[in-house]
């Protein structure tokens, strides 16, 4: 091709020799007009033919942000031009040429939104690679917005990569770090990288050995995490004494859901941060406080600020060394709380005695679904005002009493007032002493038709129990068609011959199309039953799991 004469002008080769202007006409035609020109001119060759065809993605290129890329990169390369480029030639067949305007691009170009799309997908692209990598080599799956590294054997190293990779997560919503103790001391770096992530819903650090570091650094991260629904610092003893550093990150209409304190060796103290700061979770459903020891004498404080989360739904307070009195001032939060479905009081060993009086305190909670209150060293006169409150709790489906050695004593009362609860589908009654008469009243509801919905059931280390009642219970127990569980084994180095009673219980067990597991430890079964035990699923086309420990 031949140079223009001016950088302003192309050389465009026509089919038609070069015409004459008329007079008054402008000798510069617009390219439009040109191009009607060229349309209304003899036919020219296939090869002419596609160059106006490309003359004509040219000259409307301007008026298209993306333009569609073309297969025939030659022909495109002869026809662009640029702002910066003089205009050139375009020569045809026929070898004559007209002059056209050059169309001047926009300073956006499609080429430049292009460029810069393609550099921000690039980046997400390799920082998504990154992190797969850095996941890969902990053997854990990449998630988009989540980020799961629960006991994986974390290192120091790894601490310090993770907190580098971090702010390339900006959209990132569950960080897991749980349950890897040797990262004490490296979780700082991490900490401070979590304002990058204030889409944060989710954040798990129990067992992570926090040092002191660590909890003030959280305390300031907090603040910049207004989207977190679930905080869970358990199993981290050093942030007792200085939770009140961590909680100050939480503002007012703060949106968390789920707060996990276990086992953090909390103090008075930090009981009395947990009272002011919970009337700012009104969103708090899930709040689990159990085995801190400490706090059993001050928790008049939580129960004040537990009078502020209408919403909440779970209470576990295990093993917090309750008291009489706290059952007494916890009761008074109960009416509060007309969401709560589960309250765990479990391993408090002296709230003995503390029920009498306030056992009437759960008639308000009318959506209660798990009460569990094993080990609580529960006295007669306990038992005898939970009966009469029992039958108030009609959504009840979890209830535990185990480990309550007084239980059998007066519990008659209480077993036959089951019969109130129809939707209880499972009852733990380990370990209680139960005798004759208790027995024989829990097996007459079974009789009477009730319980039908039960599903796991947990008679074991009930060793005072006669053969009569053995006898009694399993003519019964088939009526439970939905059981899955069955547990009657007996407490360790104590070994019991069955009586009639095993072999009408195995006969029951076709009767019950949904069991699956049978706990029979440390009972000696007689021989013929032995063999009809280990080839019962092959004759009945059943999967049952006989746990007996093999025969004594």
């Amino acid at each position: 091709m031949r140079s223009a004469s001016k950088k302003t002008e192309t050389y465009v080769a026509c089919p038609e020799s070069k015409r004459e202007k008329p007079e008054g006409v402008s000798s510069r035609k617009s390219p439009f007009n040109l191009f009607m020109n060229q349309l209304q001119g003899k036919k020219s060759s296939e090869k002419q033919g596609k160059s106006q065809s490309s003359l004509v993605s040219r000259l409307f290129k301007g008026s298209r942000l993306n333009p569609p890329k073309t297969d025939r990169p030659k022909e495109k390369s002869e026809l662009e031009t640029t702002d910066s480029q003089p205009d050139k030639e375009v020569e045809t067949e026929a070898g004559t040429e007209t002059k056209i305007e050059t169309i001047s691009e926009t300073p956006a170009t499609s080429e430049t939104v292009e460029s810069q799309s393609l550099g921000t997908e690039t980046d997400l692209e390799s920082n998504t690679v990154k992190m797969e990598r850095f996941l890969q080599r902990l053997g854990k799956k990449s998630h988009s917005r989540s980020i799961d590294l629960n006991n994986c054997g974390l290192t120091s190293m790894d601490a310090a990569e993770l907190g580098a990779l971090l702010p390339l997560l900006p959209d990132l919503e569950e960080l897991d770090v749980s349950w890897n103790d040797f990262i004490a001391g490296a979780l700082k770096p991490v900490i401070l990288q979590i304002h990058h992530i204030s889409k944060l819903k989710i954040l798990r650090l129990s067992n992570c050995r926090l040092t002191t570091d660590d909890v003030l650094a959280l305390g300031e991260a907090l603040t910049t995490t207004p989207d977190l629904e679930e905080l869970n610092l358990s199993w981290n003893n050093n942030v007792g004494g200085k939770l009140a550093k961590i909680l100050q990150g939480i503002q007012e209409g703060s949106k968390i859901q789920i707060l996990e304190l276990m086992d953090c060796d909390l103090t008075a103290e930090d009981a009395a941060s947990v009272g002011q700061v919970l009337p700012q979770m009104q969103n708090l459903e899930v709040f689990d406080l159990s085995i801190n020891r400490n706090i059993g004498y001050s928790l008049i404080s939580i129960v004040q600020g537990l009078k502020n989360t209408p919403r909440l739904k779970v209470l576990k307070l295990h093993t917090c060394g309750l008291t009489q009195d706290s059952i007494q001032v916890l009761g008074v939060a109960f009416e509060h709380l007309p969401e709560l479905r589960t309250l765990d009081l479990s391993g408090n060993k002296e709230v003995g005695g503390g029920f009498k009086d306030s056992a009437a305190h759960l008639a308000h909670l009318k959506l209660l679904h798990v009460l569990d209150l094993h080990q609580c060293s529960l006295s007669e006169d306990d038992v005898a005002s939970l009966a009469q409150v029992i039958p108030l709790l009609s959504s009840l489906q979890e209830l535990d009493l185990s480990a309550n050695k007084k239980v059998g004593g007066s519990s008659e009362n209480l077993l036959s007032r089951l019969r109130f609860l129809p939707e209880l589908s499972t009852l733990v009654i380990t370990g209680c002493s139960l005798g004759k008469e208790a027995f024989t009243a829990f097996a007459s509801v079974i009789q009477t038709g009730h319980l039908t919905k039960l599903q796991q059931l947990d008679l074991s280390y009930n060793d005072s129990i006669s053969e009569e009642g053995w006898a009694t219970f399993t003519q019964n127990v088939p009526l439970l068609k939905e059981l899955t569980e069955l547990d009657i084994s007996l407490r360790p180095a104590n070994f019991r011959e069955c009586g009639l009673w095993f072999g009408r219980l195995l006969s029951g067990l076709t009767k019950m199309p949904m069991l699956s597991e049978l706990g029979i430890q440390r009972w000696r079964i007689p021989g013929p039953q032995q063999e009809d035990l280990e080839y019962f699923n092959h004759y009945h086309k059943r999967s049952i799991h006989f746990d007996y420990g093999g025969f004594q």
